[in-house]
């Protein structure tokens, strides 16, 4: 541009050129990158729709949000369950060396088959999540009341991991996600023992209601479920956060009305991060978790609730 500033310049003599515009040269100019677009947008366009086209998908899982944890539902399967962050609270609260997944690793993973085209459908029971796992390219919202659906095709057996990455509250960072990808023939395999699982499960949950456990086994499970589920919140020490989670020492929940303290814990607290874990625990695990927070950290109240108690309790709310 310089240079014709300059080698063009009036001073020595230049003529501009005067000539009229040419209709075929700008026919020609405006047909070329029209034609280029439509053919870039044919194949764009065509991506666009697979990505959205989740029809004659071979598997549907429905993928369930909530603080701070995700819920899997296999669609023609009887196999459903819940998948929680299974990092140790001794890793989060830096008194052990950290793992190689820290806050990447969960207590079931979600299993998919390779080379079918698996749908997904997603929601979530209390705020807005987004379930993401970069390997799958898929990214989706989980919003309470709305279903989301996007899909993906694995190409390779392995373990892809992900994250919630939608904000979600306190422990947003505790919701990790795994997907363990396997053959087709594994998979199978695996869902079938898994719904074997699953109903032997219910059927020891209801073998459960007829025990009677010791103040030593309830404590012991109890502290399991506290440690796994609770502790996130009300912390291990039962000493909770100010202002934000209870505490769970000296509580008048706790040291309170046996009833009331069961129903906080199935039914959970409208308004608040307390959710209902009736669907989450079992009767068993409902009551070792009450026996647990009522003996713990000095609160001694001498209670032992058995599954039973807890079951009776359930099936009057229901009525």
């Amino acid at each position: 541009m310089f240079y014709s500033i300059i080698k063009h310049r009036k001073s020595k003599g230049a003529v501009a050129a005067n000539f009229h515009e040419s209709t075929k040269v700008e026919i020609i100019w405006t047909i070329i990158p029209i034609l280029i677009l439509i053919g870039m947008a044919i194949p764009a366009t065509k991506t666009l729709i697979e990505m959205e086209d989740t029809s004659e998908s071979d598997i549907t899982v429905k993928i369930t949000g909530s603080q701070w944890k995700w819920h899997y539902s296999y669609f023609d399967h009887d196999v459903e369950f819940f998948s929680y962050l299974s990092t140790s609270n001794e890793q989060i609260e830096g008194t052990d060396e950290k793992g190689e997944h820290y806050l990447l690793e969960v207590d079931n993973a979600l299993v998919l088959p390779i080379g079918k085209k698996i749908r997904f459908l997603m929601t979530s029971d209390d705020v807005i999540h987004s379930w993401w796992v970069p390997d799958f390219a898929v990214k989706k919202d989980t919003i309470p009341g709305f279903i989301n659906e996007a899909w993906t095709k694995i190409d390779k057996p392995g373990i892809y991991r992900g994250q919630c990455a939608e904000l979600c509250g306190r422990n947003h960072g505790f919701m990790p996600i795994v997907v363990q990808a396997v053959e087709a023939a594994e998979f199978d395999e695996w869902i079938a023992n898994k719904e074997q699982e699953l109903a032997a499960a219910k059927l020891e949950e209801q073998k459960a209601l007829e025990k009677t456990l010791s103040m030593d086994e309830l404590m012991a499970l109890g502290k399991d479920v506290y440690e796994g589920r609770c502790a996130v919140c009300h912390q291990s020490n039962g000493l909770g956060v100010a202002n934000v989670f209870p505490a769970m020492k000296g509580s008048s929940v706790v040291l309170g009305d046996v009833n009331g303290h069961i129903d906080i814990i199935v039914n959970g607290v409208n308004g608040t991060a307390m959710q209902a874990f009736g669907t989450q625990l079992t009767a068993e695990e409902i009551a070792a978790v009450v026996t647990y927070e009522r003996n713990a950290w000095d609160n001694n109240t001498g209670d032992l609730v058995q599954a039973s108690d807890v079951s009776t309790q359930m099936n009057a709310e229901a009525e």
